[in-house]
């Protein structure tokens, strides 16, 4: 018996008992206890790039004058923001407040971090929880307040919030208007997003020729589960919560496989007793258009690439995990080879 078939003998069981495949865990602690963490940067959160500027050209004491002064001056909206917004809402639609919990996870001190609570209390963002750290990495205190997300303008933060095995993304900005529907879209790449890498690194050492023949002689094996997968899980556990009449949370795969690679990733989210709401097997058509239509408010991929081109029309998430970034993993980008004070306004 192989692990799908073996699946199928574990949702029977569920039926009657009410366990479910160990894949599966998390769906069965109490929906009482459950709570969904997302970490988020400051300036994920807000527009600091002002601010950022001052600290660039004339130094953190310019930078912390200039937060003191305008601390009761709230600050603009973020790439992050509107998303935020939208998930906090949904503490009111299920009548649980603390359902979902936001962190502020910040390289600024509690002295220069005023300003930024200020602009929460502001913005009427229910968050309460924060860390500053005065300069130094935030992503050390991600997997302690229990996050299941952590999203950051700095790269090597997040890279090293996955190494942690949290689920982790650099924000990239941009200009795109929030989508008007009062619905939050999530829309997730699958290899070395949802997935593992594995099947991405033939593809890549041995040519699509072989990446097809190995996922359709493996279509009945399970794939690895990737950075976003427990992530996920916590999504579709919320969703439940909803019924699928009411829900307000979509989830949608946009991935570059196509038949016959399509029938192992539908057999692995089934053997996850994870449903998804949408699946695109796009055979490595361009992304762009198919996101605009889902009106994603976020999309999360492995791809610089990819990511470059959604960023104008999409909050994009860059997740640096797997085999296509294994060269930047070498080395930070030039804005990221300095002291650890360099981002003190992160």
């Amino acid at each position: 018996m192989n692990r799908l078939q073996q699946a199928g003998r574990n949702e029977e069981t569920a039926s009657v008992t009410g366990a479910g495949s160990t894949d599966a865990a998390p769906a069965a602690r109490s929906a009482e206890k459950r709570k969904l963490v997302i970490g988020i940067s400051s300036r994920t959160l807000f527009d600091l790039d002002a601010s950022h500027r001052i600290y660039e050209r004339d130094g953190l004491q310019a930078y912390r004058e200039y937060q003191i002064e305008n601390e009761d001056e709230p600050l603009p909206p973020g790439s992050a923001f509107h998303l935020v917004r939208k998930l906090l809402r949904l503490n009111e639609i299920l009548q649980r407040p603390g359902r979902i919990e936001v962190i502020l996870l910040s390289r600024n001190s509690a002295d220069t971090g005023l300003r930024i609570f200020n602009s929460i209390e502001h913005h009427g963002l229910q968050i309460s929880r924060a860390a500053f750290c005065g300069g130094r990495s935030a992503h050390r205190y991600v997997a302690a307040f229990g996050a299941h997300l952590f999203l950051s303008n700095a790269s090597e933060d997040v890279r090293q919030a996955l190494e942690r095995g949290v689920a982790a993304a650099t924000l990239m900005s941009s200009t795109n208007q929030p989508a008007g529907s009062g619905e939050i879209r999530f829309a997730f790449d699958g290899d070395s997003v949802l997935f593992s890498d594995q099947s991405e690194r033939i593809y890549r050492e041995q040519g699509l020729p072989a990446f097809d023949r190995n996922e359709c002689s493996a279509s009945e094996e399970p794939l690895d589960g990737g950075p976003f997968k427990s992530f996920l899980e916590e999504l579709h556990c919320l969703q439940q919560e909803f019924g699928r009449e009411k829900c307000p949370i979509r989830t949608a795969l946009f991935t570059a496989r196509a038949a016959p690679a399509h029938k192992r990733v539908i057999k692995t989210l089934r053997y996850w007793n994870i449903h998804l709401d949408e699946a695109l097997f796009l055979g490595g058509q361009d992304k762009i258009e198919f996101l605009k239509s889902y009106g994603a408010d976020i999309f999360f991929d492995d791809q610089q690439t990819h990511c470059e081109k959604a960023r104008h029309d999409v909050t994009t998430g860059h997740v640096p995990h797997g085999v296509a970034n294994l060269a930047e993993k070498a080395e930070p980008p030039d804005d990221e080879r300095h002291d650890p004070q360099t981002s003190y306004s992160r």
